[in-house]
C-alpha cells in the first residue's frame, strides 16, 4: 500500500473526511417542515401528525419537526411500552412531548403482546435452546451480531442469555432458530404500528415514521410494523446528521446523549450490537465515502482504519441491503388481462341484453 506524502495528507483530509457528513442544520429544518406540512397536509389531506416516540434520537427530532411544521396542537405523540421496556423510555418521551406541546397518549401494550403470545412463543424458541431459561426466575435473553472492525464475519446471529447470578449463556443461532425468535419479537413493532393507527384515524392525522437512512436502507425494521407509516421525514439521512439536526432543534442532552437501544428484548442490546456491527460515526463516514465515489484508501485515511476494514464494511452494507430489499418493495400486483383478448378466448355463450 502506497503511503500519502504530506500534502497529499492534507489535500485528502480537506477533501473528504467528517466534515463531508455536516449539515446546515436551520436550513434542513426549515426544508424538512416545508416538506413534511406539503405532505400531509397537501397530499395525503390528513390534519396533522401522530409519531410513536421511544425516547430515543430519531423519534425525538421527527417529533420536533412535525411540532414545528404542523403546530403543536396538530401532532400527538404515543408512547407504547410494554413490561420489557426499559422504564427510562417512555420518561424521556412524556418530558419531550411536555416540552413541545405536543398531545401526549401512553398506550402500555404488555396485555395485546400477552394475548398474541408474543413472550410465549419467543421463550419456547429459546428453550429449546437453553431448556432452564426461565424469565420469572431472572432470566434475560437478547440477540447480537459480533463486531466487524476486528474480524471478517457472516451476519450470523447469537443469541445471549443472561441468567440470574449475572453470567452469561452465549451461542450462534441457526436460520431457523432466529426467525422462530425473531418473528416472535417482531410482534411488538406491529402491535405498536396498529395503536399508531388507531390514533392516526381518530384524528383524521397522518403517521409519520422515524427510521433513518441506516436503518431504511439497511433494513433495521419491521416490514409492516415500525415500516408501516405513511411519510419518513429523515429516511435519508445519516445517524450523524440526525444528531446535528437534534442539537439544532434543541432536543434535551438527556436524550441526545443516551445511546441508541433496540428496547425489544429483555436483556439490554444497542443498536450497535444487535444489528449495525460497528459504531454509527466510523459506519456514516465510510458509507457517505462509497456513495460519493470517493476511493478506499481515502476513506481509510479519513476513518483512521485500515483499507481492509474499509472493504469488510463495504461489504458488510451491500449483503445487509440486498437481504432487506422485499422490506422496502411494495406489495406486488398483476396486471390485468385485456378483456377483449379474454373474450376471444372464451368461447362460452354469452348473455345479451336487449331493449
Amino acid at each position: 500500500m502506497r503511503l500519502l506524502s504530506p500534502l497529499e495528507d492534507a489535500e485528502a483530509e480537506q477533501m473528504f473526511g467528517e466534515h463531508t457528513l455536516a449539515l446546515d442544520a436551520e436550513a434542513e429544518t426549515h426544508r424538512l417542515c416545508s416538506e413534511l406540512s406539503a405532505a400531509i397536509r397537501k397530499r395525503l389531506h390528513r390534519r396533522g401528525a401522530v409519531v410513536g416516540v421511544s425516547g430515543g434520537i430519531d423519534s425525538a427530532v421527527v417529533l420536533a419537526l412535525c411540532a414545528r411544521a404542523l403546530g403543536p396542537g396538530s401532532v400527538v405523540a404515543v408512547m407504547m411500552p410494554e413490561i420489557e421496556s426499559e422504564p427510562s423510555s417512555a420518561q424521556l418521551a412524556s418530558r419531550l412531548a411536555t416540552g413541545l406541546g405536543v398531545r401526549k397518549e401512553l398506550e402500555d401494550i404488555t396485555a395485546a403482546l400477552t394475548g398474541l403470545r408474543c413472550y410465549e412463543r419467543r421463550d419456547a424458541a429459546i428453550r429449546q435452546i437453553m431448556p432452564e431459561y426461565d424469565t420469572a426466575l431472572g432470566y434475560r435473553a437478547k440477540i447480537t451480531l459480533p463486531g466487524l472492525l476486528d474480524q471478517d464475519t457472516l451476519n450470523v446471529f447469537s443469541l445471549t442469555v443472561i441468567r440470574p447470578d449475572g453470567s452469561a449463556f452465549h451461542r450462534p443461532l441457526s436460520g431457523h432458530e432466529m426467525r422462530e425468535i425473531m418473528s416472535a419479537s417482531n410482534l411488538k413493532q406491529r402491535t405498536r404500528m396498529t395503536v399508531l393507527y388507531l390514533h392516526a384515524e381518530i384524528s383524521n392525522f397522518a403517521v409519520v415514521g422515524t427510521a433513518n437512512r441506516n436503518e431504511h436502507a439497511l433494513g433495521f425494521f419491521v416490514k409492516h410494523g415500525d415500516g408501516g407509516i405513511d411519510v419518513n421525514p429523515i429516511a435519508h439521512l445519516y445517524k450523524s446528521q440526525v444528531y446535528q439536526l437534534a442539537e439544532f432543534l434543541g432536543i434535551p442532552e438527556e436524550i441526545r446523549s443516551r445511546k441508541p437501544t433496540t428496547d425489544t428484548y429483555g436483556a439490554p442490546a444497542t443498536q450497535e450490537e444487535f444489528f449495525f456491527r460497528i459504531p454509527f460515526p466510523v459506519m456514516d463516514l465510510i458509507w457517505c465515502g462509497l456513495d460519493n465515489g470517493i476511493p478506499v484508501a481515502e476513506i481509510a485515511h479519513a476513518a483512521n482504519l485500515s483499507q481492509d476494514q474499509v472493504q469488510r464494511v463495504a461489504k458488510d452494507l451491500d449483503s445487509k441491503r440486498r437481504a432487506t430489499e422485499y422490506l422496502r418493495m411494495p406489495a406486488i400486483t398483476f396486471p390485468a388481462v385485456n378483456s377483449a383478448s379474454m373474450m376471444a378466448a372464451d368461447n362460452r355463450p354469452r348473455l345479451e341484453l336487449t331493449t
